[in-house]
């Protein structure tokens, strides 16, 4: 079917349930910001398949809402269907209960899934859609059910033992430090949703989420039992073993509301951000609603995990010299496009150790298609590469000792003077980012204006967030921290990884991003409390053609020169004289 042949199914729908509207997040049972293909609700009916996105269906009307890393490319796809595109955080835009109210009347019954929409999500909607004119809520049916009639299936893909050697604390070892931050915070148990944070728990790992090495499930613990609920067509008898050993029983993942009616502790925390609506109900006992201990717990690395990142960054590293020692001249015979240059660096990365996968779909942008944040090249949109311009390349790896994320701005030959400028703005604020000293405990929030005071001063901006955490062989998004414009209150300590890629991007000219991925280290301990530091783990030569020198401080040329040498002294030892010779030229001081 057509998206408009699907909108088409879906009002027949409601017509006989009644409801003037349906929402349809991006979101699955779990919250994830990768969802498994079953639960492409959102994308199903819009045909936007964007990470980020809300779509709303009404009898004579439809519209999506998404940020401005796709206002570009959900402008393409949704062209010839009926959504209009809402654009969030844009002057006129108005919220969805504000347009819903306007299109469908006060008294109106909306409906929603429960089971895809968290706890917070669905009773901030409630309360927003009673404002307008006592609209109500309905939490109960999935008509994709009804419609959707080759919907895939829930993922059954083996699930896999994360070794001790990379993981470096044990299942039983994870499971007692959340059970003492649950009694920290006067809570009996937990019910864990989000797969990243019971795949840490676990020491396990999936492939049930494209890029992502998690598996569907949920995790329910208490004072004395831990249930993981799953489908167990997914554990081979060495995983049965394993669990059984660590403490951990099974139960099915479609019994998991059972289990928490049956749940014996006096309350049960929640995590209401995390939690679905729909099981958040289910729930008879106390609910200590706050967030999830485990949050935090993952985003500061043990040592192993450290050794870890560094070994995958340096695989990476290698992967990366060998890619762009290769890329110029290749442009330069001709025959390369955005897919072709895609395909040679997974290809590069495959032959190194431990190598799994990649960790997100690869940004390859060239030229004007570099201003479309989140641009992924198809069939469609792919094109030649011309030894001329800008190549914004965003991309990363799932190795078993580490997750990479790096983005490179390529200048492919001539440049004119506005991308010169602009990359140079750029790169100002990452490194003003990578030079920053911080007290342990402050926020992203307040760190990001480094990044972006030099681009503020002539008027130039980026509305995406700064950075974001990075998972240990796990999700390449890991929060709650990250570097951000808006207010994000968590706070960064030592051992956390984060990303650090300011960026630029003008609409049907070129895009500029520069990133790398950050340890936070200890820096110094003075009468003020403790202080902080980045350390770059990811090694990769940045391109020194377009700057133009004259507008870097003295510190942020020092520090260039000093990353490229460290960059320099860590991958030659593994390359070929070729290679090497590149290394060197590219790392040259500026």
């Amino acid at each position: 079917m057509t998206v408009n042949q699907r909108i088409e199914a879906l009002r027949e729908v409601m017509k006989r349930e009644h409801l003037a509207a349906f929402i349809f997040p991006s979101t699955d049972p779990h919250q994830g910001e990768y969802v498994p293909d079953h639960w492409k609700g959102r994308e199903f009916i819009s045909g936007f398949n964007g990470s980020a996105g809300t779509a709303v269906v009404t009898m004579t009307s439809a519209a999506l809402w998404t940020d401005s890393r796709y206002f570009i490319a959900a402008e393409e796809q949704l062209r010839g269907t009926e959504f209009q595109l809402m654009k969030l955080k844009m002057p006129g835009t108005p919220t969805i209960p504000e347009w819903i109210g306007k299109e469908c009347g006060a008294g109106a019954e909306v409906g929603l899934d429960g089971m895809v929409n968290s706890a917070n999500e669905v009773k901030e909607l409630i309360a927003d859609l009673r404002q307008q004119g006592g609209i109500t809520l309905r939490t109960n049916l999935d008509p994709l059910a009804q419609i959707w009639t080759d919907r895939p299936v829930i993922p059954e893909h083996a699930v896999e033992i994360f070794p001790m050697q990379y993981a470096g604390e044990s299942c039983r070892e994870k499971i007692a430090r959340i059970r003492k931050a649950l009694r920290e915070k006067h809570a009996d148990g937990m019910l864990m949703s989000a797969l990243d944070d019971i795949a840490w728990t676990l020491n396990l790992r999936g492939t049930d989420v494209h890029c992502n090495p998690v598996f569907v499930a949920y995790l329910l613990i208490s004072s004395k039992d831990v249930t993981l609920y799953i489908n167990k067509v997914k554990l081979t008898p060495e995983v049965e073993t394993y669990l059984k050993a660590e403490g951990v029983g099974v139960a099915p993942y479609e019994v998991v509301a059972k289990g928490l009616k049956d749940y014996f502790e006096y309350n049960i925390l929640l995590d209401p951000d995390e939690v679905n609506y729909t099981l958040y109900k289910r729930v008879t006992r106390e609910i200590v609603e706050v967030e999830s201990p485990v949050k935090r717990m993952k985003t500061v690395k043990n040592t192993t995990e450290i050794e870890g990142f560094k070994s995958a960054m340096l695989k990476d590293g290698i992967a990366m010299v060998k890619f762009l020692s290769w890329l110029k001249p290749a442009v330069e015979a001709g025959g390369q496009t955005e897919i072709s240059i895609d395909k040679k660096l997974t290809s590069l990365r495959a032959e190194q150790p431990l190598y799994r996968d990649i960790s997100f779909d690869t940004i390859a942008g060239y030229q004007a298609h570099g201003a479309i944040v989140h641009y992924e090249a198809t069939p469609e949109t792919d094109i030649p590469l011309k030894p001329e311009g800008f190549l914004l390349l965003d991309s990363g790896a799932q190795y078993l000792d580490g997750t990479t994320d790096i983005t490179r701005t390529i200048a492919l030959g001539p440049l004119t003077e506005e991308q010169k400028r602009i990359y140079t703005l750029v790169l100002k604020g990452h490194v003003q980012i990578e030079l920053c000293k911080f007290p342990s405990g402050a926020s992203g929030t307040q760190i990001d204006i480094l990044a972006r005071e030099a681009m503020w001063r002539e008027g130039l901006n980026y509305l995406h967030g700064t950075g974001h955490g990075v998972g240990t062989y796990l999700n390449v998004h890991e929060g709650p921290h990250q570097f951000r414009m808006e207010w994000k209150p968590a706070p960064l300590v030592a051992g956390m990884t984060i990303t650090d890629e300011p960026g630029i991007y003008l609409e049907g000219k070129f895009g500029v991003r520069v990133e790398n991925t950050l340890l936070i280290t200890p820096y110094m301990e003075t009468q003020f409390g403790e202080f902080l530091q980045f350390e770059s783990l990811t090694l990769c030569p940045i391109d020194t053609t377009p700057i133009v020198k004259e507008m870097l401080l003295d510190e942020e040329i020092a520090w260039l020169n000093q990353y490229h040498q460290h960059v320099l002294a860590t991958l030659s030892p593994h390359l070929d004289d070729e290679e090497k010779e590149w290394l060197k030229d590219a790392c040259k001081e500026i």
